[in-house]
Parts: C-alpha cells; structure tokens; sequence
C-alpha cells in the first residue's frame, strides 16, 4: 500500500476524509444508543460505520493504476 504524496501531512484537511470520518463517528455513536436502549445493535448502521472508516482510509491510499502513466498537476 502506497499513499499519495504528502498523504501525513494533508489528510486531515482532505474534506472527503473528514466527512467519512464524521459518517462513521455517528454510525458508531448510533450503533451504541440503540444497543443501550434495545440490547442489539443494527448490523446496518455498523456496516455503514466501517465502509465509511474504510471510504476515508481509501481517499489517501495512492491508486497508480487510474492514472494510466499520466502525470498529476502540480
């Protein structure tokens, strides 16, 4: 796994990992409110929680193969 340059530097401003980070904070904050009030936890709303920790994991990870040898913009 490769990440894209500068990936320590800048994820914290990417705003797609922000708000896949901010999805799966409240899916996970959802998931522990129903399971305190009803004892089970909606299998759902904690899938959502992990595409969305996975969506924004995925955002800084470099993907070579969609740029077919062509360089990025600086």
């Amino acid at each position: 796994m490769k990440l894209i340059k500068n990936a320590r530097r800048i994820w914290h401003r990417l705003w797609s990992v922000r708000l896949s980070l901010l999805a799966a904070v409240l899916a996970a904050v959802e998931s522990v409110f129903s399971y305190w009030t009803t004892g089970h936890a909606p299998l759902i709303v904690a899938g959502a929680g992990v595409f969305s920790l996975a969506a924004s994991i995925s955002r800084v990870i470099a993907q070579d193969s969609l740029h077919d040898g062509e360089e990025e913009a600086a």
